[in-house]
């Protein structure tokens, strides 16, 4: 007897702590569920007032948990970065390129540099020669200015001579004149040529 209400007690016991179990249980259920119910709500209405910003977190979920476009996420990476590499590798060439052909630029430019100083004085000296050549073309001139002179004077000396004498001698002295003066003119066109060239004489 005295096992029996003992085993009746336990089995009592049992039954009332599985009940006072059950209904905690419960009512932890019931405040969890109003708990997750009040944030799925309050989730929806920030999501409904940040619509892009959901969007974008929708989006990007999905490229990670989902197997294909996390497959396609992958391979357009490893593409890029191969891409990248490829683009590394020939800006690389390309700058090797530039810099030879900085480098026959630089050296083309000292050969001209020198080119230049050589032809700067040969130049100078060109110049030089070009003002002796006026100068003595000058003198020419002044010569020429003086047979002129001296014909002019031969003429009024053959007007004082008969004119059977003279009229032979200032057939001389006019053909004379006409080709002292033909060169004159000859000389004195060399002689602005060189003046155009900015080199007085």
């Amino acid at each position: 007897m005295k096992f029996w209400l003992l085993g009746n007690f336990n089995v009592w016991f049992n039954k009332i702590w599985l009940q006072d179990s059950l209904q905690d249980a419960k009512s932890d259920f019931d405040r969890y569920e109003d708990m997750a119910v009040q944030k799925i709500k309050e989730g929806i209405c920030v999501a409904a007032s940040h619509s892009l910003i959901t969007a974008g977190s929708v989006f990007g979920v999905s490229l990670v948990v989902l197997k294909k476009p996390r497959r396609f996420l992958y391979y357009k990476t490893m593409r890029y970065f191969q891409k990248e590499e490829v683009l590394l590798s020939k800006a690389d060439e390309k700058f090797k390129e530039l810099r030879t052909t900085l480098n026959d630029l630089n050296k083309k430019a000292g050969e001209l540099e020198k080119a230049t100083a050589q032809a700067e004085l040969e130049l100078i000296k060109g110049r030089t020669k070009l003002r002796q050549a006026g100068k003595q073309i000058q003198y020419g001139v002044r010569s020429i200015f003086k047979i002129e002179r001296q014909a002019r004077g031969l003429r009024d000396v053959l007007d004082e001579l008969p004119r059977v004498d003279a009229s032979r001698f200032k057939a001389e002295v006019s053909v004379l004149a006409q080709e002292v003066k033909a060169e004159r003119e000859k000389l004195s066109k060399e002689i602005r040529k060189i003046s155009d060239h900015g080199i007085s004489v």
